[in-house]
């Protein structure tokens, strides 16, 4: 079983040259945006600009894109769908609006999956203990549960296999799937507190939660270049924003 979240990339990349901190400040930009506008160019042109990132965070094939957007295309669709089907419109304003709303869920999270895949979770924990301060303990206590992620993956399949090796199978019983669902999920629940209690203990013994000021071997230093993407970033909104204005499909969703 595989997770469509992969931590960090497998090698060098474009995007991952850029600050973890500038990527996350262009994201918020991006948010900011987006959360107010609430017409179809806007999120559309965004989309755009991000989908042309793809390359530079190391998604070159249609498969490993499909493979970590899959859940944020589901989701995208049903916010469509909902939207379509139970919202005030009707007729083609109605699939309008759904459209509109499934870009701006995917405009929304896009950024996200490109960070995760252009930057390596170490570096991240160091950017934010750095240059904004986030508090060692919660920064690299987040680091250590995302290395754990992986790990959960590999603990299901392996629950899986162990019950059927004894025998324990559904078949074609929705219920009794459901049941062993139910209780596989209890299983590596149980586990993975275990395992976090196990790794805050040993955090606490490494002086994580000693109060006292830690320094950083590796360091984050911010460059020209994480000024110009996050410039860049706030040009490619104000266009898109404009390009809505004239085009006459402006409708902010706070006015």
């Amino acid at each position: 079983m595989s997770l469509p979240l992969a931590l960090g990339p497998a090698r060098p990349v474009p995007l991952s040259v850029i600050n973890p901190v500038a990527q996350l400040t262009a994201i918020a930009i991006l948010t900011a945006v987006l959360l107010v506008s609430g017409d179809l160019v806007t999120p559309g042109v965004v989309l755009a600009a991000e989908l042309a990132l793809l390359p530079a965070a190391g998604l070159t094939s249609p498969a490993e894109v499909l493979r970590r957007t899959w859940p944020l295309l589901a989701s995208a669709a049903g916010v469509a769908w909902v939207n379509v089907a139970f919202g005030s419109l009707t007729g083609t304003d109605a699939w309008l609006s759904g459209l509109t709303w499934g870009l701006r869920v995917i405009a929304l999270a896009l950024p996200g999956i490109l960070l995760v895949a252009a930057t390596d979770p170490v570096r991240l924990a160091d950017a934010l203990t750095v240059h904004w301060r986030v508090p060692t303990r919660f920064a690299y206590g987040a680091l250590a549960a995302l290395r754990l992620v992986p790990l959960l993956a590999t603990e299901w399949e392996t629950i899986r296999l162990a019950r059927r090796a004894r025998g324990v199978d559904a078949g074609g019983n929705p219920v009794a799937q459901l049941r062993l669902f139910a209780g596989t999920a209890f299983a590596l629940l149980v586990g993975a507190v275990r395992r976090g209690t196990r790794l805050a203990t040993a955090m606490d013994a490494r002086g994580f939660d000693s109060g006292i000021p830690r320094t950083n071997a590796r360091g984050s230093s911010l460059h020209p270049r994480d000024t110009w993407f996050v410039v860049g970033t706030a040009a490619v909104c104000a266009a898109a924003v404009t390009l809505s204005v004239l085009t006459g499909a402006w409708n902010p969703v706070l006015g």
